[in-house]
């Protein structure tokens, strides 16, 4: 895409509503722009990184056996009623009335939903287990939006629900998505340490909030050391096959083990971590799971039979992770001074390709030749070929944060190379264009 042509709106200052660096930054890269208190529009750059965020999430579900729907934003009130969740979920519900005077609501969550749809379809303990999920824009009122897309009224979610014969089998779907969150979170090149949560208005008895450190993070976490030294990428697919259940079990059982905790559930005394051990830190929740068991299916009337013929209500659990969310959370946990520095993996472009002399017609035509051999190559390119000073191109690009940057000046042009900046590193290299197109293509 050539810079020229992109629909870009960059803010050189730091706009003051901005309270911390995600927002402040996503306003100034020209990511987002609000529409009311707590609600954004996604323009280009945004919607490209939010794309490839929901793809690793999606890629990371189907490869755990996630089955993908699409359940609406509107919901009715009658569903909620079943559950008895109606009253009880509070001012952050936003209830509507349709022209026939039909009680609605914008879906907050999708359990009463997602249970409807398998209580329907679903008779027999033969067709037993099943995970389905879906991604979706939801609404919470927040009384208090804030933070850009980190505590939004609006927000796009990832949401799976798990349906299981018994605790046995409902406890092996939950750590199955327990390890692909931590994968989906490591794929992303974010430590997301699992800590016990409470489960608030979802219900059930056993949750984890998975809390990505960062020093702008809402919450105060307390921490084994051990977390910061795992390997989060170790996890393999064996375990999706029966014999593989032990292991998993023993693996998350691992994890879950060493001490994390939010300041809400922390307590000094019974830390089992010596204090001058424990790693205290900020976090961002980028993700929850819930186990519940029964306490949708039993009020709402979702049985199968059972191997016996008998009536059998399925054993239920959800997963949460704020897509939208994690957008923040990565620019949280990756930025300077000068602006984003975007992990490879969630970057909306691969290579910023900056002309240094648009006027100049040697600079210009190796510029775009090698514009369109990136292309070509299947290489993702932002091409900056603005009449700008040099000054503004360099700001601008370390300010939308691409992980490297190419460089075309007269210097380079007379000598046959490039220039190529890593904008993590900030270090420098010059190459012959042969050599940065046979690395480039060959990721």
């Amino acid at each position: 895409m050539r810079l020229s042509q992109y629909f870009l709106p960059l803010i050189r200052e730091n706009p003051s509503e901005a309270q911390i660096a995600s927002h402040r930054l996503m306003l100034r890269a020209g990511m987002i722009r609000q529409s009311s208190a707590g609600i954004y529009s996604w323009l280009p750059l945004g919607l490209r990184v939010l794309k490839r965020v929901e793809q690793i999430v999606r890629e990371e579900q189907d490869r755990a056996g996630a089955q993908e729907i699409l359940m609406p934003t509107i919901q009715p009130a009658d569903l909620w009623r079943e559950s008895g969740r109606y009253d009880d979920y509070g001012k952050e519900m936003l209830r509507i009335t349709d022209r026939h005077d039909r009680e609605m609501l914008y879906g907050p969550t999708n359990e009463e939903q997602v249970t409807t749809i398998f209580r329907d379809a679903i008779k027999s303990y033969r067709d037993l287990p099943k995970n389905l999920y879906h991604i979706q824009w939801k609404f919470r009122d927040e009384v208090r939006p804030r933070f850009g897309v980190m505590r939004g009224r609006e927000f796009l979610m990832k949401d799976a629900y798990s349906f299981d014969l018994d605790q046995a089998g409902a406890r092996h779907a939950y750590n199955k998505m327990f390890v692909a969150y931590l994968r989906t979170f490591a794929r992303m090149g974010l430590k997301a340490i699992p800590m016990r949560a409470e489960t608030g208005p979802i219900g059930g008895d056993l949750s984890h909030e998975f809390q990505v450190l960062a020093e702008t993070g809402e919450s105060e976490v307390f921490v084994h050391p051990d977390y910061l030294e795992m390997d989060w990428e170790k996890f393999d697919d064996s375990w999706d096959r029966e014999e593989g259940r032990d292991a998993l079990g023993t693996a998350v059982a691992h994890f879950t083990s060493l001490y994390a905790a939010t300041s809400d559930i922390h307590d000094p005394a019974k830390c089992p971590v010596p204090a001058d051990k424990l790693v205290t830190a900020r976090g961002i929740e980028v993700g929850q799971t819930f186990y519940f068991g029964t306490k949708y299916s039993k009020p709402m009337g979702a049985v199968v039979a059972g191997p016996n013929g008998e009536e059998v209500p399925l054993e239920m659990g959800s997963y949460g992770i704020g897509v939208s969310r994690l957008v923040g959370a990565l620019i949280e946990a990756n930025h300077d001074d000068n602006g984003i520095i975007w992990p490879e993996s969630v970057a909306p472009f691969r290579v910023g390709l900056i002309n240094l002399r648009a006027s100049d017609a040697k600079c210009r035509a190796a510029a775009d030749a090698l514009y369109d051999r990136l292309r070509t190559a299947g290489v993702s390119v932002l091409y900056d070929d603005r009449d700008e000073s040099t000054g503004a191109k360099f700001a601008a690009m370390d300010l939308i944060g691409l992980p490297e940057q190419v460089i075309i000046g007269p210097r380079g042009v007379a000598a046959g190379t490039v220039e190529v900046k890593h904008r993590r590193s900030g270090e420098r290299t010059d190459c012959s264009v042969e050599n940065l197109l046979a690395r480039l293509a060959g990721k």
